[in-house]
């Protein structure tokens, strides 16, 4: 693909994660298998500790407001191998667990729990964030030519933080000038691109926007905010059609500022 130009008057890149600066199988066969793996594991170890707790306790209250609503919930059915009140309980958890997971909920209370597994995980190196090889480099050549980079990503700050600060390639947070997630608004909102520049203290034209996904595409454009669509393996497919709405990059080293050596 050709080389697509950042305007001349672009004072940040804002990035999107999952399929643009990183696998989106990283998500879906490494953080979340690992939650299935050492559910268990994770719950019998941190039981009695505070933050454990207040983990269950908001499951806990999850499943009384599912309750209350007449949701679906899982059905507790235990095996002859459980003996005592808190090997019963912790299944109870588990179970619960897994199936907000296979029906794709994203309650709170499972995030949490999710989040501070993950950051464990992260923390003992049993997890590093992955990023293609183009992302470092190329930031860090936006970053001589004075450009502020900023993510944009459904994942909690927190777990953005987790990623980037444990990566394959070591701690890069200092390569980024902050980070959005949804408490700024749904990425599909234009008014979300409109909160961003306002809180970067620019104007929409004057960011660029990195995303693997039409309607944030769309959303951002309608905004006034400059897009390149990011084609990865294992990305959603374009149509003919909508390939010619968007630039396109394969990597960031495709970007080039406009009026640069």
């Amino acid at each position: 693909m050709a080389m697509v130009s950042i305007p001349e008057n672009t004072s940040a890149i804002l990035l999107d994660i999952e399929g643009t600066t990183t696998p989106i199988t990283f998500v879906k066969d490494i953080l979340f298998p690992y939650i299935k793996d050492h559910l268990e594991e994770h719950l019998s170890a941190h039981w009695e500790e505070d933050e454990c707790k207040q983990d269950v306790h908001l499951l806990k209250k999850q499943v009384e407001e599912d309750l209350r609503l007449n949701r679906a919930c899982a059905q507790h059915v235990l095996d002859q191998s459980v003996h005592t009140d808190e090997e019963k309980a912790i299944r109870e958890v588990v179970d619960n667990v897994l199936w907000q997971m296979a029906s794709d909920r994203k309650t709170p209370a499972l995030k949490q729990l999710q989040g501070h597994m993950w950051r464990a995980a992260y923390t003992t190196g049993r997890i590093k964030g992955e990023v293609y090889q183009d992302v470092v480099p190329s930031i860090r050549r936006w970053r001589r030519q004075a450009l502020k980079v900023y993510i944009y990503s459904s994942g909690s700050v927190e777990a953005q933080k987790l990623l980037f600060g444990y990566s394959v390639e070591g701690d890069l947070l200092d390569l980024f000038d902050g980070h959005f997630d949804t408490n700024i608004g749904a990425k599909v909102e234009s008014k979300s691109y409109e909160r961003i520049a306002e809180r970067i203290g620019c104007l929409p034209e004057e960011i660029m926007f990195l995303t693997d996904v039409l309607r944030e595409a769309k959303a951002a454009k309608d905004a006034g905010v400059n897009v390149a669509v990011v084609v990865r393996p294992g990305n959603m497919e374009l149509t003919e059609e909508e390939k010619l709405h968007y630039n396109l990059i394969t990597t960031f080293s495709q970007l080039e500022l406009t009026g640069s050596a």
